[in-house]
């Protein structure tokens, strides 16, 4: 069931935020005035990562390692092993691939409560191309024991899981994309690590979702509305602990379940939500949505997004594909 207060209106149009980075670095700020702890760690991506503001008005409480992933995460671990509040700040593509023995070793392995963050995330980085796609960073955490996994869908689960990070006492990832993000919740939703949030309900269709990709799920839950079909859409913010409760509800209450993710759908979400249903024994019409096994097309994120089907038009299609081929069983 739905938790907290969450739009579950179906409406003709989302409201557009700001970049979730933005909300990231006035979240620092807010904390690191009450915190002269708080520190920030960054790859030369203060000015990426939306750090600029936070860097001038607290010099004192930025680090810069220039561009070296594995120092960074290094030299955050130190940090944090000091009792600092550390937020590592890097592009997401350089940060799960090039430090990932650090944050194997130095931070979950050591259990330093350092936050990692992943900038740039998915397929943001668009023309620049697969060197600059972060289409692997879940699957290669999810497999590094002691670490939790966030990634938001919009400024409010943005600004309530950067907060949760610097309470966690517990090494953290978080995966930020770079677009203006639509407003899915109403001021003052509840927001906890490890429990999904159902943004619409119905037992027709299940959309599981996380970050940007969550937003066309929705938007194809208003067109699946229009036909009569009721979608339920399921913020899964946190990838690790994943909400396993979550996934079963969906499958044993509606007719088939999607999963959407701007990763690979090697090793995220889809392949996670699937062991989940396999363990426990729920068969449900099941489709992954999200990168194949393939040289990604190149354009910009919403080139990519429409051509792998990551959209309001192509998810309604899923949907009733996916629903047309059970009634024909």
């Amino acid at each position: 069931m739905p938790q907290g207060n969450v739009n579950m209106e179906i409406t003709d149009k989302l409201t557009t935020g700001r970049p979730n980075l933005e909300v990231y670095s006035e979240t620092l700020s807010a904390m690191a005035a009450e915190n002269s702890d708080l520190l920030v760690v960054t790859s030369d991506s203060r000015g990426s990562g939306k750090l600029v503001p936070f860097a001038q008005k607290y010099p004192e409480q930025i680090v810069e390692t220039g561009i070296a992933e594995q120092n960074l995460v290094g030299i955050s671990a130190g940090l944090a092993s000091c009792g600092k509040t550390v937020f590592a700040t890097s592009p997401a593509c350089f940060l799960a691939t090039r430090s990932l023995e650090q944050i194997k070793n130095d931070v979950a392995y050591s259990d330093y409560p350092v936050n990692l963050v992943g900038i740039s995330a998915g397929v943001s980085y668009g023309a620049l191309g697969s060197t600059h796609h972060s289409i692997h960073d879940i699957a290669a955490l999810r497999a590094v024991n002691n670490i939790i996994i966030v990634a938001p869908a919009d400024n409010h689960e943005t600004l309530m899981a950067v907060r949760a990070a610097a309470a966690s006492n517990k090494p953290f990832y978080l995966r930020f994309g770079k677009k203006p993000m639509p407003d899915l919740y109403d001021e003052g939703a509840g927001f906890d690590i490890g429990k999904a949030t159902v943004l619409t309900d119905g037992d027709d269709i299940a959309f599981i979702a996380f970050g940007e990709a969550v937003a066309p799920a929705y938007e194809a839950a208003q067109l699946l509305y229009r036909e009569g079909v009721g979608a339920r859409v399921i913020s899964m913010h946190t990838l690790k602990p994943l909400d396993n409760e979550a996934v079963i509800r969906a499958a044993l209450e509606c007719k088939a379940v999607i999963t959407v993710e701007e990763h690979s759908i090697f090793g995220g979400l889809g392949e996670a939500s699937a062991a989940v249903l396999m363990e426990e024994g729920v068969a449900v019409p099941f489709r992954r949505v999200g990168i194949p096994d393939e040289y990604t097309v190149t354009g910009s994120q919403s080139d990519i997004f429409r051509h792998y089907g990551i959209t309001a038009g192509g998810l309604y299609e899923s949907a009733l594909r996916i629903l047309k081929s059970q009634l024909k069983d």
